[in-house]
């Protein structure tokens, strides 16, 4: 089924957006099939480019403009470097979007108006189109002006008072949960209005931001608030709701423990030989686990130093009870299930050193008959602006020349 069409075949995006919010929303779309035209400015393109090191290593073994910050997010695009504060080049943009299904931007709000690109500007000559603004506190309300970040999303919304040690200071997700997650509900919203826009002809404006999809992505603890009145507390690896759930100390190392209920917590009592923490009345259910969290805490150390990782993790996965090693990143890439599941990929770059390949991290999702294709790496900036206008555009090499040479595009 590899020469299937893909879901998103036809789909036409243009791509307004740079550092991670919209590039992981588009990324997205376009693998699942959609043409991303990836619009960049000359002379400088997605401010990540340059957020580096590391980059990837070129031809000659010295680093390309290309950094890892970069090409985790913009694979499955076309570059093409066209400068929008220029009057030329925004007729070019919305001659584009003649063919274009989806817009895709990340300015500031109301900044776009300024080139005439603003979704007010473009309904009427373009009434199918979904338009979609990402910002960092939406179009609406006191903070809308003001510049957000993902940092800056994880603080106001809540999740970093809940992430860290107990004793210790707030603490961010490791990677840009925000931008990441605003992007995919992003991606899940275009699609849902194109499948409006396919029953009516209807295009619209969607406005998703980042704490917005913070606060969404409080989940159960945001819940747990709203129907206690009590404010969450920081748990480090511990689950507000389940016991024993955390991070423990064995023979060599460390493992997760992620009992979710209570036949599963006697099985694991059964296999750490702890028939007393078995039949001790503080903890026969997870309700009562939970109220007495530090006490049956204060028990398990003894019995978890007493097996390695490998026992644990082997041993528990043989009778049901969730159990995992703390990978480091190298060892995620290592691991048996991960390769088994392709989740790297080696895609051609035209600036790749080596096999001439960039290393990526793979789409997660799994199709039966439509199986993911790669068709471009990230492209480098302006990588493929000639071939776009001549395709879309139909212009000559004559017109390309002059607008390179006006600084229109690159």
């Amino acid at each position: 089924m590899t020469d299937a069409p893909l879901p998103l075949d036809g789909l036409r995006v243009l791509d307004l957006s740079r550092i991670l919010a919209g590039p992981t929303c588009t990324q997205y779309l376009g693998d699942l099939g959609a043409d991303v035209l990836k619009i960049e400015r000359p002379g400088a393109g997605d401010d990540t480019r340059k957020w580096g090191p590391p980059y990837l290593p070129g031809k000659d073994g010295a680093p390309t403009q290309e950094s890892a910050y970069y090409l985790s997010s913009n694979r499955s695009k076309r570059s093409v470097a066209v400068n929008i504060a220029d009057a030329e080049g925004q007729a070019l943009i919305r001659r584009l979007l003649e063919s274009c299904d989806v817009l895709v931007e990340n300015y500031k709000v109301g900044g776009l108006k300024k080139y005439g690109l603003a979704y007010e500007d473009l309904k009427k000559e373009f009434p199918g189109l979904v338009y979609c603004s990402i910002t960092g506190f939406g179009q609406t309300g006191p903070y809308a002006k003001r510049a957000g970040y993902d940092f800056l999303a994880q603080g106001l919304g809540g999740i970093m008072s809940i992430t860290g040690a107990p004793e210790g200071e707030p603490m961010k997700v490791g990677v840009g949960i925000a931008d990441v997650m605003c992007g995919m509900y992003a991606a899940t919203a275009i699609l849902a209005a194109l499948r409006h826009r396919d029953r009516t002809g209807e295009g619209q404006h969607i406005d998703a931001c980042l704490l917005d999809t913070q606060v969404a992505w409080l989940v159960n603890e945001g819940c747990n608030y709203l129907l206690s009145g009590k404010v969450p507390r920081r748990l480090g690896n511990e689950h507000p709701n389940i016991v024993p759930y955390k991070v423990f100390e064995v023979a060599d190392g460390h493992v997760i423990l992620a009992v979710g209920n209570d036949s599963q917590f006697q099985k694991w009592c059964n296999f750490a030989g702890a028939q007393d923490l078995a039949v001790d009345p503080r903890f026969l259910t997870n309700s009562l686990r939970v109220e007495n969290r530090e006490a049956l805490y204060a028990e398990m150390p003894r019995y978890m130093r007493a097996k390695t990782i490998d026992q644990w993790v082997d041993g528990l996965a043989e009778i049901g009870v969730p159990c995992s090693p703390v990978n480091t990143i190298d060892r995620v890439f290592e691991d048996p299930q991960v390769t088994a599941r392709e989740m790297q990929i080696n895609l051609p770059h035209h600036q790749a050193g080596g096999d001439g390949t960039a290393p990526l991290i793979a789409n997660p999702i799994k199709f039966s008959g439509t199986p993911i294709r790669y068709r471009h790496a990230p492209p480098t900036r302006g990588q493929h602006t000639t071939e776009v206008l001549q395709e879309r555009l139909g212009l000559e090499e004559v017109e390309l020349e002059r607008l390179r040479a006006a600084g229109t595009i690159e």
